[in-house]
């Protein structure tokens, strides 16, 4: 007498295989015409923090963007496009654009980045009685 045990196979089928996969490779088509966008943000913050350390007045500090900037490979921006206040005493540097990533056909990202070199974290103590 012969007994069979049914066994229930798993795993994954052709079909799912390929939609995981052109879901995965969407994902890293995206990420790869993002991160570099990102990566230059970083670079503009790190450059207008140097650059405010750099100068004293709003020309010092828009040249020595220009400087960190042609260093840095930004394009995004320039030293023009930066908004410089005085606030209490101290030169506050921000700036503001919009990058455009174009995906297939008609259909683009559109990424905004703002940032400022003033500290964001001001501690403000009040008495309690």
């Amino acid at each position: 007498m012969r007994t069979t045990v049914k066994i229930r196979q798993q795993g994954l089928t052709l079909v799912g295989l390929i939609f995981v996969l052109a879901i995965v490779a969407v994902i890293a088509v995206l990420g790869m015409k993002v991160v570099p966008t990102v990566i230059e943000y970083s670079a503009i913050r790190k450059s207008i923090v140097a650059a405010k350390a750099a100068g004293t007045t709003t020309g010092e500090i828009r040249a020595a963007f220009d400087r960190q900037a042609n260093v840095g490979y930004i394009e995004a921006i320039a030293g023009k496009d930066l908004d410089i206040v005085k606030v209490d005493g101290e030169m506050e540097v921000s700036f503001a654009y919009q990058k455009k990533i174009p995906l297939f056909g008609p259909a683009s990202l559109l990424l905004e980045y703002a940032g400022t070199s003033a500290k964001t974290a001001r501690a403000e103590t009040k008495a309690i009685d």
